[in-house]
């Protein structure tokens, strides 16, 4: 009965839960994020903290914490046990927990057979702590950021390798929470939420994200990179737009701040389950004029919305190379042929949704990748297609120099 209750307990320990989802992340179609939500759901919020900072903490370095894996066993482990390894590993290198409780603790939740294995690895990396980190500054790129090398000779090739470098420092840090103010429905700011001097009206959090503030329509949690967007495009009051792939709804309930709720706002998304949840976040943002609408753009437009809007965003679906410090599962399923393959797709969706421009009115192509295959080209390759739309002006944003997600943002102008 004791050695039952033990095993309980330990599976219960979120070590254990984070090592489960990282032995169904390593199986493949699922993301981090969710196996978390899964996995961490019934355990206290300080738990469920632990769980997501261990595994997302190991994802995000997972090439160096491999290394330094490999160096203490450069023979053959089973894939669980290497998973157990790497957390216990990622918990003494990253997250610099003590020593003693992340040695104790991965080594309580490892199978009888692994104990030993797990326990002897991982007092060995303790000794030789200093070793590894003070070679860290020597490895390749690819290892000290934990990134796939192709990546990193691609980014080298388009930005150059100081900047790539600074780039792949800045995905291996924790994102912080932002959050950006409604107007509509004013809040009393809590003292410890930090303003962003670049951006008015948003504000770093110290934790985690306001859910009473959230519900109530008083804030939207998002990265201040999606301003740009918004910026470009320039909603006026009464005017009527298209949100062309807009699900969960982040950039459509800043437009209506922006407007204070006077535009005529239809919202299309190809997925039909996002559509009442979608229609939810922008009555709650303040809208007064909204639709939804499930529409797949790859399909023609629509003869009802042929030159119906005064102005159209379009932040189509990409590789997400501009949000690899949040989005930590994008940099492990990226492959290079992906580039070419999302291209065409958002060449695609393009060719159909500046057809509901009117003459004289306007489009922003938007994108959460900072690769130019997928920014500054298919502007470019669309621009040479239809002479009746000119680039005004279009914005990247590095993520390293702006100290938020990557995003790039396209203003075309339709003829009159």
């Amino acid at each position: 009965m004791k050695s039952s209750r033990k095993a309980s307990a330990s599976t219960r320990s979120p070590r254990y839960v984070a090592y489960q989802c990282l032995i169904g992340w390593a199986k493949g179609g699922i993301f981090a994020e969710t196996l978390i939500a899964r996995y961490a759901v019934e355990l206290p919020s300080h738990d469920r903290a632990l769980v997501q900072a261990i595994v997302l903490g190991t994802l995000r370095n997972m090439r160096w914490l491999e290394h330094i894996c490999h160096t203490l066993r450069p023979a053959y482990l089973e894939s669980n046990a290497k998973w157990l390894i790497l957390s216990g590993l990622c918990q003494l290198f990253v997250l610099k927990q003590a020593e003693h409780a992340a040695v104790a603790e991965t080594v309580s939740v490892a199978p009888a057979k692994w104990r030993g294995l797990v326990n002897g690895i991982l007092r060995n990396a303790v000794r030789r702590r200093s070793e590894f980190e003070a070679e860290l500054p020597h490895l390749s790129l690819g290892v000290r950021y934990s990134a796939p090398d192709w990546l990193v000779e691609r980014w080298v090739n388009e930005f150059g390798a100081g900047e790539a470098e600074q780039m792949l420092a800045w995905n291996v840090q924790t994102p912080p929470v932002y959050v950006r103010l409604n107007p509509l429905h004013p809040i009393d700011i809590p003292t410890e939420w930090e303003p962003l001097p670049q951006a008015s009206g948003w504000y770093k959090l110290p934790s985690g994200i306001p859910f009473d503030a959230l519900k109530a329509g008083q804030v939207y949690v998002a990265d201040p990179s999606t301003r740009y967007c918004i910026e470009l495009l320039a909603p006026q009051k009464g005017e009527r737009i298209l949100d062309a792939c807009a699900a969960p709804g982040g950039k459509s309930a800043a437009m209506i701040a922006t407007t204070a709720g006077d535009i005529h706002l239809l919202a299309t998304d190809s997925a039909p389950h996002r559509l009442e949840q979608l229609k939810e976040n922008l009555l709650r943002a303040g809208g007064q004029d909204v639709q939804v609408l499930c529409h797949d753009w790859t399909t023609p437009c629509p003869a009802s919305m042929k030159a119906a809007f005064d102005a159209v965003l379009l932040d189509v679906p990409c590789s997400n190379s501009g949000v690899l410090q949040r989005r930590v599962d994008a940099r492990w399923r990226m492959q290079p042929a992906e580039f070419s393959r999302l291209a065409r797709l958002q060449s695609d969706i393009l060719e159909q949704a500046c057809m509901a421009v009117r003459p004289g009115g306007r489009l922003v192509y938007s994108t959460c990748s900072i690769d130019s295959q997928e920014d500054r080209q298919v502007v470019d390759a669309f621009l040479l297609r239809h002479p009746e739309f000119s680039l005004s002006h279009d914005y990247l944003a590095l993520p390293h120099r702006e100290k938020a997600d990557g995003a790039y943002a396209a203003l075309l102008l339709r003829s009159v």
